[in-house]
């Protein structure tokens, strides 16, 4: 973690468009060393025991979750909505609370629209979990927000994760974790396709976890410059099969809405657009499509409640 420190020190000096370049050269450097796993770890395909099946004999779960990293992203959730509304689909949207003002308006337009608002960390800094008396303190304003905002799901940034601490949230569930993804800072996949439910020592209390599934927008569209979405369609053809959870993140930050021209950190909207079509058309009446504390709440009532504590992740 001190080499992740130090990189949020220095961050700040690097300029944006050099950011993205190393980590591309780093990315691309590491990507055909990881074939084996990404973007399919087949080994995270396998059920868990006493797995029963998704609601309505569906063959799969779909959840749609967005990121949003800084303050250009709050316009641009509107256009993304309308996308989604369009075809029929509902997201959550988790927000950075003490990085930038999230606008009153612009939640109750999300919850109007039938979307989940989250909290995504609390200042999108890399040392949330720097030790547990940094964590604690901020774990009560992270509950604040939660609160405040009628939240039940959380988010850490770039995806780092201690399950053990996350007790210390008020949620249903967490989301800060993923199947297989080498190219995160805090690399370690959970190796399952599905939710799994992490326990709180002998309370008989817990969370739902929540894992992403199909490999991240940034990752994919800025970091190694993928001309389309083959990648989501390979993945989520792999998760249909096997009838696990599709969950999926983007981030309106790095999205382009109306044909502008795109700066390094950016990718057309419409790629977005096209993979909602295609598991719309492809997919359609297969796929179990709720936000993620609707499929928690599935979870926690009616499949971790039966499963033994022991066979469960």
């Amino acid at each position: 973690m001190e080499i992740h420190s130090a990189y949020y020190f220095v961050k700040p000096f690097i300029p944006r468009a050099m950011q993205i370049i190393l980590r591309r050269k780093v990315v691309l450097r590491k990507r055909s060393s990881f074939t084996h796993i990404w973007p399919i770890d087949r080994k995270a395909g396998t059920p868990p025991a006493g797995w029963g099946g998704w609601p309505d004999k569906k063959r799969f779960a779909l959840v749609l979750t967005h990121d949003i990293e800084t303050s250009k992203g709050l316009e641009r959730c509107y256009p993304l909505v309308q996308i989604e509304e369009k075809l029929g689909f509902r997201s959550s949207f988790n927000f950075v609370p003490e990085k930038y003002e999230v606008p009153l308006n612009l939640r109750q337009y999300l919850t109007r629209k039938g979307c989940e608002i989250g909290v995504h960390g609390l200042r999108h800094s890399g040392n949330l979990f720097k030790n547990r008396k940094v964590f604690k303190r901020r774990a009560s304003r992270i509950n604040h927000y939660l609160e405040r905002w009628g939240s039940v799901g959380f988010r850490t940034p770039c995806m780092y994760h201690n399950l053990d601490w996350i007790h210390d949230l008020n949620v249903l569930y967490d989301a800060s974790t993923f199947d297989s993804d080498p190219f995160e800072p805090q690399p370690d996949g959970m190796g399952t396709i599905f939710p799994f439910q992490v326990w709180n020592g002998g309370n008989g209390k817990g969370y739902v976890e929540l894992p992403y599934t199909l490999p991240q927008d940034f990752t994919l569209f800025i970091l190694m410059k993928e001309p389309g979405v083959s990648v989501w369609k390979e993945k989520l053809d792999w998760i249909a099969e096997c009838g696990g959870m599709a969950l999926l993140i983007t981030h309106p930050d790095y999205m382009n809405f109306g044909g502008k021209k795109m700066s390094c950190e950016q990718y057309p909207a419409q790629y977005y657009e096209e993979f909602l079509k295609h598991i719309q058309t492809v997919y359609e009446g297969q796929y179990w499509h709720v936000l993620p504390k609707e499929l928690a709440h599935f979870w926690a009532r009616n499949v971790a409640s039966s499963m033994n504590r022991g066979d469960d992740k």
